[in-house]
């Protein structure tokens, strides 16, 4: 599994590169965004549109993308799979033939907008009569900038605990010691359960999940990486600092963060094998999606689930996922608005739960269910839940319960380089190089930089 800081780190140098040419006017960031007039709801489409960086590749998506085939009335749908390329797609909007819709991370979003790479949805929210209070509010705030929305959320992802429950039982624990309510719990936790004969590490006792996870650590400490308003970084406050150091503690009462990763790195993350199978990791906060690949492939494993905790006990997540927009320039922006308010649909995604439903009861599996960025979506496909005995029923407990406990970063014109510089911030210290103080203090630096000039540049152009 490719760390998603290493692959954020690769496409930010993309990004950078190719949003020159769009930001100086080039091709097709001068196109004109599209006009109320160019959306009906009764409107039909021919010819093909072009969809970047989705594919279909489940009945999750092969449903949902048939539906919206369907509505679009005649018009075919040319997926163009995998990760959104956006080096490519950035490139084909600066020369004038972007495709009609992308699939993107929300994080993305706001610095595509702020360098007119995207269109604002306003005049298609309005034309297509799409009822955004659907939609979860945390991921429409994530896509909403400059009091315009620029993307239609899509997938939702939350983190809870997983742990192995013969580790902990072997270990004098219980999931409550890792949950993250007691940060003391947790790092005596981690030295209890992992283990090194001979100097090398072979049980991870818990992995905080850095780089990725601090916004998550910072929030259970009561703190925000940035303010509501996306204009103000806030990294080195003293909040954030307590919440690296207390992370990145828990690696070095393990031996070190290199060890860590090195084992982590060699798990057999989707098979069988994997790390709570072959009881080589005590616990850690993950994504909600993990639960329904540790019950496909290891459905014997000995897990026990929780929600992720503040250290007053509630439940807490962080919220992110995707969401689709439309390109400036795009040649079909009534349709692409067709598909992507199809798609996340109410009565599509019940017809996509339906399918897997289907499939899953020909397996003879328990259906997990799906979170969507659809909030009345996720109330109707948890009433289709089935039964797959403990510990399962309570690791799908408790990432619905998550789901309703969500925090999310604003939206703002300097996405990509204020990730990278609290990544940067947190690997720095991981690596040793320096103290989390300094790092972040010199992330503070960066990230405010980049924003200070960004929203410069998006008052400018917006003025």
């Amino acid at each position: 599994m490719r760390s998603p800081f290493v692959r954020w780190s690769v496409l930010s140098v993309s990004l950078a590169l190719a949003l020159t040419s769009c930001a100086k006017g080039t091709g097709g960031a001068s196109a004109p965004a599209p006009s109320a007039g160019q959306f009906n709801p009764g409107a039909t489409f021919d010819g093909t549109i072009t969809v970047m960086g989705f594919g279909a590749t489940d009945e999750i998506g092969s449903t949902r993308v048939e539906l919206a085939e369907k509505a679009l009335g005649g018009a075919e749908v040319k997926l163009v799979e995998g990760d959104l390329d956006i080096q490519q797609f950035l490139s084909s909007v600066a020369a004038g033939d972007p495709p009609d819709v992308i699939y993107a991370n929300r994080d993305q979003i706001g610095t595509f907008a702020s360098r007119g790479a995207i269109v604002p949805l306003t005049a298609c929210i309005q034309g297509e009569q799409i009822d955004t209070s659907m939609y979860n509010k945390n991921a429409l705030a994530q896509v909403t900038f400059g009091n315009e929305i620029w993307g239609i959320p899509e997938f939702n992802q939350v983190q809870i605990t997983m742990a192995n429950a013969d580790l902990l039982k072997d270990a004098g624990l219980a999931i409550e010691d890792v949950n993250g309510s007691s940060w003391e719990k947790v790092t005596a936790a981690a030295k209890k359960l992992y283990k090194a004969p001979g100097g090398k590490l072979r049980v991870v006792g818990f992995d905080s999940k850095l780089p990725e996870f601090l916004p998550l650590w910072a929030k259970a400490n009561g703190a925000d990486l940035l303010s509501a308003d996306g204009r103000t970084a806030q990294l080195n406050s003293p909040q954030v600092v307590q919440a690296l150091e207390f992370a990145v503690g828990v690696y070095d009462a393990q031996g070190g963060f290199a060890k860590v990763k090195a084992l982590r790195d060699s798990a057999d993350f989707f098979g069988k094998g994997n790390q709570f199978a072959s009881g080589e990791l005590g616990a850690m906060p993950m994504e909600q999606w993990y639960v329904n690949v540790l019950n496909d492939v290891s459905p014997k494993a000995p897990l026990v689930f929780d929600t992720f905790r503040t250290q007053q006990g509630e439940p807490l997540a962080y919220s992110s996922g995707s969401s689709w927009a439309v390109p400036r320039g795009a040649k079909n922006p009534g349709a692409a608005c067709r598909f992507a308010k199809t798609m996340t649909l109410v009565e599509s995604w019940k017809a996509a739960a339906e399918a897997r439903l289907a499939e899953r009861k020909k397996e003879n599996k328990p259906f997990t269910g799906v979170l969507t960025g659809n909030v009345k979506a996720d109330e109707e496909i948890e009433k289709m839940l089935t039964s797959g005995g403990e510990p399962w029923d309570s690791g799908v407990k408790a990432f619905y319960e998550a789901n309703d406990h969500t925090f999310s970063l604003p939206a703002n014109p300097a996405d990509s380089e204020f990730k990278t510089a609290w990544q940067d911030a947190v690997n720095r210290v991981l690596n040793g190089q320096e103290e989390p103080k300094e790092a972040l203090d010199r992330a503070q630096q960066d990230a405010q930089a980049a924003l200070d000039k960004a929203w410069a540049s998006w008052t400018k152009r917006t003025n």
